[in-house]
C-alpha cells in the first residue's frame, strides 16, 4: 500500500491520508481541483512538505484557494494537539526547520537550515506551519512551508549528523504525529 498516486485515480477514496512533496509550482487541473475537494471534505487529510519561499506559498495558495475558496489557511501555534499527541514536540517553529540533507550537513559549520533565497526567492528562512479545516473544525490540510521533512524521512541513513539532528529529533516525531492525528480527528 502506499506509493505514487494521481488525485483523480479511483484508488485515491481508498487512501486516508495524502501527501504532496514540493506543492510550490503545482497547478490544479479542473478535474483534481473537483475531487481533492470532494476527498477532504469527504473525510481525507492531505499533507504538504518541502516548498520554500513567497513565491512558491503564493502559488501553493491560490491553488489551494482554487479548492477551498471559502476557507484560509491559518498558522498553528506550536501548542496545537498536533504538535503533542505523540511526541510531545517542546522546539520552537523555527527550530523545527529540516533542510535538504546537504543544506544540514553543512548547517553543522553554517548553521543555516534554510533553503538559499538565489534558489526560490525571497522569505524562505521561518518555517510555518498552517492547516485549513472544515465548517466543523475538522483540519482536512496540513502545510509544513520553508521545511523539508520528506528529506528527514527518506535521507535518514545517508548522514549520521543529519539523521540524529533532523530526522530523529524533528522530521519522525512531527510526521507521526501529523498521521496519528489526521486518523483520530
Amino acid at each position: 500500500m502506499g506509493g505514487y498516486l494521481e488525485l483523480t485515480d479511483r484508488e485515491l477514496f481508498d487512501y486516508p491520508w495524502i501527501y504532496i512533496v514540493e506543492p510550490g509550482a503545482l497547478v490544479f487541473s479542473e478535474a483534481e481541483v473537483t475531487v481533492l475537494r470532494k476527498y477532504l471534505l469527504n473525510g481525507g487529510f492531505l499533507m504538504v512538505d518541502d516548498f520554500w519561499g513567497d513565491y512558491q506559498w503564493e502559488n501553493f495558495h491560490r491553488e489551494i484557494k482554487r479548492v477551498f475558496p471559502e476557507y484560509e489557511p491559518e498558522e498553528l501555534e506550536m501548542s496545537h494537539p498536533i504538535f503533542h499527541c505523540v511526541f510531545n514536540i517542546t522546539l520552537q517553529k523555527q527550530q523545527m526547520q529540516i533542510p535538504n540533507f546537504v543544506q544540514g550537513e553543512n548547517s553543522q559549520t553554517t548553521g543555516i537550515t534554510w533553503e538559499p533565497e538565489y534558489r526560490h526567492g525571497p522569505g524562505t528562512h521561518d518555517v510555518h506551519f498552517r492547516a485549513i479545516s472544515d465548517a466543523k473544525g475538522r483540519m482536512m490540510v496540513f502545510i509544513a512551508h520553508n521545511t523539508d521533512n520528506g528529506d528527514g524521512w527518506e535521507r535518514e541513513g545517508e548522514f549520521k549528523y543529519f539523521f540524529s539532528e533532523f530526522s530523529e529529533k524533528k522530521a519522525y516525531p512531527l510526521g507521526i504525529n501529523v498521521v496519528f492525528y489526521a486518523m483520530t480527528h
